[in-house]
């Protein structure tokens, strides 16, 4: 997002801006790995891993080259293959290259445990499709591979500088046995630095006859970090390290990246001034849109207007006015920010531009200020403490990929200084939904009066917030040949895959999300959850709530858990018995579990029953008020998962 909003004037202002005039070459350009060196030395702690990284070599280099700012990257690595899975995983080597990168050096080799080196060419290079995505990509096709043999790998690509912001990863799901990074750029630049959850910090030294800076982080014997636990956010607990630009000792500009000067731009580039065409245009296109006097529903109704009109892709090219975004119904991410803000204006709808990070990938870091922060967007209301995605059609207000959500963000508003206006940055907490708008209702009547072998079951669900999200928007995308298709096989989780009598859906389409719940209704007979076991009956009462995600984890649990929102269910299944009729084993309903944080309650499922003559009701809730979960409190947290999945095995005994 950052690089179509804001020119990288930092390339040109920050790095430009000096007295080198002549191009220089990277100081890795000979770099080549031993081709005499075919041993290999698995060090005594690593000869039982499946596969280890047993050496990673980073470089990354700033070059001015007369007027351009050039950056050449450097990876050498060698991959320990020592069990099947790991030669499964590595027989394809991924050239992990974009089109605007120019590849320089690429080369690999496999060294067998006898010492033979099989190299790999331009030959060995294949080209495959990611049919899911359209994504083309190519790979080192590598045959031979054995338990005990090296792969290596270097490759040199020469790109645009990553200035604004980078993160790295110095850790992996596979142990390191050693690990060096290293920063090389000219002495006049100065760079911040940040290490991450353990990472050491970099070691700086100067070359004053070359005129260069070396910042380095070395590492050795890095464990690895298991990337196969559920509710777990591995890539932000990795050992990480972050750089920027920050200052120019030559122009003396500091603090360079940050975000004051960013929200400035930022404003003054998304609230230019109309002409009276422009303005014409925009309120005829204003007029179309419904009127209400519910401020959330005329923001819904703006946002679905905006969304359904104007197709946005990032990549389209920027429009020259805002009537033609309206004209030609395409917008790139400055044009449909600029189109919201415009319309938002001409209904005076307070309200903040926020940038911010996915949570998953890059934790955004207040006391770090880099542009790599930047990289989502928002819409926050401040009148009702609510936000917009711009950008993903699925969504209304307020609901809002949470990937993006309980993270900070930079929030830009308007503020006016003698009558002149402009962008003010704030940094601000980013709140999600909580569990009372993604709120899941069953509510379930077994009917056993007719037909003790064959009950009518009968269930009405109703699927809030971010749950009914997965379902809503299909309608509109789909025919109504598939939809029907779709919606028989949600079904079917909740009639354990039998032939339904009777189904309907309520609140469909994109016009119900952040609106009404997505509600399914269905009937089914009750026969396949019944066996005769002498003169009593069993039946699966706990399949009538649908699967339940089973949580065991054999090995020792090293994350902290992180779910995607907070979620409530409440379920209600009312048990209608014909006269004379019991249940003997009624004492299986009664569960409570709960994970509490200083004496407050944030994760829980209890369930208990009561009994009204031949009407049993059964009552549970399962609820997770909030998103992070302390290390200390997985078992507990844990318990309350597999009550569920202990709920939906429950079998009950009735007995005429």
């Amino acid at each position: 997002m950052k690089k179509n909003i804001l020119k990288n004037f930092y390339i040109i202002g920050a790095i430009l801006c000096t007295s080198i005039a002549i191009g220089q070459e990277y100081s890795f350009k000979n770099y080549d790995w031993n081709e005499k060196d075919t041993s290999i030395e698995i060090p005594e702690q690593y000869k039982n891993e499946n596969e280890v990284i047993l050496d990673r070599v980073t470089k990354i280099e700033i070059v001015v080259e007369g007027k351009n700012a050039v950056q050449y990257r450097l990876l050498h690595e060698k991959i320990l293959i020592n069990s099947d899975d790991a030669i499964e995983r590595n027989n394809k080597i991924y050239i992990p290259f974009s089109q605007n990168e120019n590849v320089l050096i690429n080369k690999a080799r496999v060294i067998l445990k006898n010492g033979k080196v099989i190299t790999l060419d331009k030959n060995d290079i294949k080209e495959d499709t990611d049919q899911e995505k359209g994504i083309k990509y190519k790979y080192f096709a590598v045959n031979g591979l054995e338990k005990g043999a090296v792969i290596e790998k270097i490759y040199v690509i020469e790109e645009e500088p990553e200035l604004e912001g980078r993160t790295l990863k110095m850790q992996d799901e596979y142990p390191i046995a050693k690990l060096n990074l290293e920063l090389i750029y000219p002495n006049f630049l100065v760079f911040k630095t940040k290490s991450y959850n353990g990472l050491s910090e970099p070691k700086i030294e100067n070359d004053t006859i070359n005129k260069k800076t070396y910042l380095t982080v070395s590492e050795k014997n890095t464990v690895a970090l298991d990337n196969n636990e559920q509710y777990a956010n591995w890539e932000v607990q990795l050992k990480l390290f972050r750089y920027k630009l920050d200052g120019n000792l030559n122009s003396g500009a500091k603090n360079l990246n940050n975000f004051k000067e960013f929200a400035t731009n930022v404003y003054e580039r998304l609230n230019p001034e109309f002409d009276k065409r422009q303005q014409k245009a925009l309120a005829d296109y204003c007029a179309t849109i419904p009127k209400s006097t519910d401020l959330q529903e005329q923001i819904w109704n703006i946002e679905n207007k905006i969304k359904k009109s104007i197709t946005y892709n990032r990549y389209t090219k920027p429009q020259l006015a805002i009537s033609d975004v309206i004209d030609s119904k395409q917008a790139n991410q400055s044009d449909i920010l600029k189109i919201y803000l415009a319309v938002f204006k001409n209904f005076k709808i307070e309200n903040n531009v926020v940038f911010t990070s996915n949570r998953y990938k890059v934790p955004f870091d207040k006391d770090f200020e880099s542009y790599e922060n930047l990289s989502e967007l928002l819409f926050y209301f401040p009148t009702l403490k609510k936000y917009l995605t711009p950008t993903e059609i699925e969504y209304r207000i307020p609901l809002f990929p949470p990937t993006i959500a309980n993270n900070n963000g930079l929030f830009i508003k308007e503020k006016i200084f003698a009558d002149v206006a402009m962008g003010i940055g704030e940094i601000n907490f980013i709140e999600i939904p909580g569990s009372e708008v993604t709120h899941d209702i069953m509510d379930i009547t077994v009917d056993f009066t007719k037909d003790i072998e064959n009950p009518l079951v009968t269930s009405n669900l109703t699927f809030g917030g971010y749950s009914g999200l997965n379902f809503q928007p299909i309608k509109d995308f789909a025919s109504a040949e598939q939809y029907k298709t779709i919606l028989k096989n949600v079904a079917e989780n909740y009639t354990v895959e039998t032939e339904y009598k009777t189904l309907t859906a309520e609140n469909e389409g994109t016009a119900f999300i952040g609106k009404k719940p997505f509600v399914l209704n269905l009937t089914y007979e009750g026969k396949e959850l019944t066996q005769k076991a002498g003169e009593n009956y069993l039946f699966s009462i706990g399949q009538t709530i649908g699967k339940q995600m089973e949580f065991y984890q054999e090995n020792k649990r090293i994350l902290p858990v992180e779910i995607d929102y907070p979620h409530l269910y409440t379920r209600k299944i009312k048990i209608l018995l014909p006269k004379g009729a019991t249940i003997k084993n009624l004492e299986k309903f009664v569960m409570d579990y709960k994970t509490q944080v200083n004496g407050k309650t944030i994760a829980s499922f209890v369930s208990k029953y009561t009994i009204k003559g031949d009407e049993i009701t059964v009552d549970n809730t399962e609820v997770y008020q909030v998103m992070n979960y302390p290390l200390n409190k997985f078992e507990d947290y844990k318990a309350v998962i597999n009550a569920a999945a202990d709920f939906n095995k429950i079998v009950i005994i009735v007995t005429k």
